[in-house]
């Protein structure tokens, strides 16, 4: 439910409606018609997406975002969620979907033993029919035994929040500008050798479960990152 909520305030962020501050939480309550409990979760799920800032005794103020850009990384949460319009979708074309067990050098990326079973999915993303980005992701079987075509061609993520109720609650994230592989290149249209960006993520959720390895190369035009940091000093 809270999530629910979150997403809809985050899409009312996203549009407008919330171009300044939030509504208190009774108003909030009052509202969705839920208890201010779950009304203070959804807020700290949209906070964690660096998309506010708390004022003590003042309330939640929207942050600005940094670009008019329909393709902003948001990398504060640490999933790679995409702050384009709520207008815009995203679709996904799978190019490999299959379980492996990884090897040495991939174990050593996602920091778990040689030869664990994973899921592997490999898909090219379009953001409104334009590629987006190239992802390789994996999961580990122990912690997501069933991953079903449906949400390969969807939203992972959506998926493991529904059925195993895994949300990400923290991530390690690395970007560079790397050149594209042969491999790369033919899925996204690209020339083997052209400098993209590229994010590698772990992603953790619980108290720190590894659930989620994915890197991804894009070359959708006007693509960045933002991340916001809270200063959580006591002093």
């Amino acid at each position: 439910m809270y999530h629910d909520i979150a997403n809809d305030i985050i899409a009312k962020i996203n549009d407008g409606t919330f171009d300044v501050k939030l509504p208190t939480e009774q108003e909030l309550t009052s509202q969705y018609e839920v208890s201010r409990n779950t009304i203070r979760r959804a807020i700290d799920v949209v906070y964690q997406r660096g998309l506010l800032r708390r004022v003590q005794g003042s309330g939640y103020y929207v942050n600005n975002q940094p670009s008019a850009s329909k393709a902003i990384m948001n990398l504060s949460i640490g999933t790679g969620l995409a702050m384009h319009s709520p207008d815009s979708k995203l679709t996904s074309k799978v190019v490999t979907f299959d379980k492996i067990r990884v090897t040495h050098a991939e174990a050593r990326l996602m920091r778990v033993a040689d030869n664990t079973e994973m899921w592997r999915v490999v898909r090219v993303r379009y953001l409104d029919d334009e590629i987006y980005n190239l992802e390789h992701s994996y999961y580990p079987t122990s912690v997501v035994p069933v991953l079903t075509v449906d949400a390969v061609n969807d939203s992972i993520f959506e998926f493991l929040d529904e059925t195993y109720d895994i949300q990400p609650t923290s991530s390690e994230d690395y970007v560079s500008i790397e050149a594209l592989t042969a491999d790369q290149a033919s899925p996204l249209g690209q020339q083997p050798g052209e400098k993209v960006l590229a994010l590698s993520q772990l992603n953790f959720c619980g108290n720190g479960l590894f659930f989620n390895y994915s890197i991804s190369q894009y070359v959708y035009p006007g693509m960045r990152f933002y991340f916001h940091a809270a200063n959580l000093s006591s002093n």
